[in-house]
């Protein structure tokens, strides 16, 4: 077992595996199976009533998933993780691991388009309801509370609006009533711990930064292990009450010789279980490498965005610059607050000559890619009202912050001269 390690960089590389116990392997094994032999009948039979945790079936655990899982916790400084196939998985077991049909959520309206359409659709015909209320006011989270609402909901760093989630005004808003904050941190790994401000649970996309290399789509929930879910026992009736389909477990009393696991370890033997959102032992494989350089990539990402952001501020052709370094008032404060003296890599703008400007601006791209993803090693650029949140009406696309002319980038890790000169030449022919 590896040491208690707690800056980023060791993190990534040493936690949950030390080497292969049979082989000595240095480097995580792939372990492509989708069974685990039992050490006899008593083990197999622990392994299934949750005496002891271990691998049984790779839907489930698997253990190059469990080395994936270890590192994410740790340097979200949460008690356990779960990975998934995608990030769009993970935003759904984290709502429905708390919600039945009748029960209710509050989120932030600042969401990436597919998240919104989860949540104001498709969870609607599942009879959950979402409530969007605006982040800009932290107590719109407590006015839209009933007793039938089991979780907040929130992104970190929200695109394409860019302003930061007030984390620990309304975390505390939720603890004081009983209602745990879920952080989509998906755009803002290592720069933010949403847990050190009162989070309960981290969601992300792995598919983006921690992959980094646009490779393998995945997803991952950490639990903070920080809320008492045992304290608010009637909001919380997916954790405190007999489960009929795990023998009558209540997994606030089950877990008890495990750890505060409760949620997670739920999500894992119920939701997983029955859904089959399972991330392949190569997904994960491809992810820990990723992983393993996160700490070093976000801060040239980071730094080249902000030389994007200081090339853009003030071009003829640009009306306007979205990006958290230039706020100010209180989306500033936040920003400096949470983002650890950084700003992320994402960058908004909007071209004075509308849809149109756009149009032949991401078409005249040379270098950076046209897809729809953030945080790959590579610069991106998209259209949103054109692709990612072209599902959302004109009124949700408003509330989201995105508008005809709003091009969204990505910053990668290329030399910041030739990003600079590919937006340069775009700009030219917009």
């Amino acid at each position: 077992m590896s040491a208690n390690y707690t800056n980023p960089e060791t993190v990534v590389l040493h936690t949950g595996h030390r080497s292969d116990d049979v082989t000595g392997a240095v480097a995580v094994p792939i372990y492509q199976t989708t069974s685990f032999q039992f050490n006899d009948t008593q083990h197999a039979e622990n392994l299934f009533a949750l005496k002891e945790l271990g691998n049984i079936y790779t839907r489930i655990m698997n253990p190059t998933q469990d080395t994936l899982e270890q590192r994410v916790a740790a340097l979200e400084g949460g008690v356990a993780g779960l990975a998934l196939s995608s990030g769009q998985s993970a935003s759904m077991f984290a709502v429905m691991n708390l919600c039945r049909a009748g029960d209710n959520f509050v989120s932030s309206t600042d969401l990436y388009g597919g998240t919104w359409n989860l949540f104001a659709n498709t969870m609607k015909d599942f009879g959950v309801e979402c409530r969007f209320v605006d982040p800009s006011d932290p107590e719109s989270f407590r006015k839209a509370t009933d007793d039938k609402t089991r979780c907040y909901y929130a992104e970190t760093l929200p695109n394409p609006k860019l302003n930061v989630f007030p984390i620990k005004e309304v975390a505390d808003i939720g603890r004081e009533i009983g209602v745990p904050l879920i952080m989509d941190n998906t755009a803002a790994p290592v720069i933010c711990r949403p847990l050190d401000h009162g989070a309960a649970v981290v969601m992300y996309s792995t598919t983006k930064y921690i992959g980094g290399h646009g490779t393998s789509i995945g997803g991952l929930l950490v639990d903070g292990g920080n809320f008492d879910w045992e304290a608010h026992g009637d909001r919380f009736p997916t954790l405190n009450q007999p489960d009929a389909s795990y023998h009558g477990a209540v997994w606030t009393e089950a877990v008890k010789p495990l750890g505060p696991i409760a949620y997670i370890l739920r999500a894992r033997v119920i939701l997983l279980r029955d859904v089959g959102a399972a991330t392949t032992p190569f997904n994960a494989f491809q992810t820990i490498q990723g992983l393993e350089t996160l700490p070093l990539r976000m801060r040239e990402h980071c730094a080249n965005a902000e030389k994007v952001v200081d090339y853009l501020n003030g071009h003829d052709k640009i009306e306007n610059v979205i990006f958290p370094g230039l706020q100010d008032g209180e989306p500033r404060r936040r920003a400096d607050t949470y983002l650890n003296g950084t700003y992320g890599a994402l960058v908004g703008f909007e071209l004075k000559g509308g849809k149109e400007a756009g149009r032949k601006f991401i078409d005249s791209l040379q270098m950076l890619y046209h897809v729809a993803n953030i945080g790959d090693a590579r610069s991106l650029a998209i259209h949103p009202a054109s692709t990612t949140h072209s599902q959302l009406s004109a009124d949700e696309q408003e509330q989201t912050g995105v508008t005809d002319g709003y091009i969204r980038l990505s910053i990668g890790i290329e030399h910041i001269d030739d990003i600079i000169a590919d937006l340069d030449q775009a700009l030219a022919q917009a």
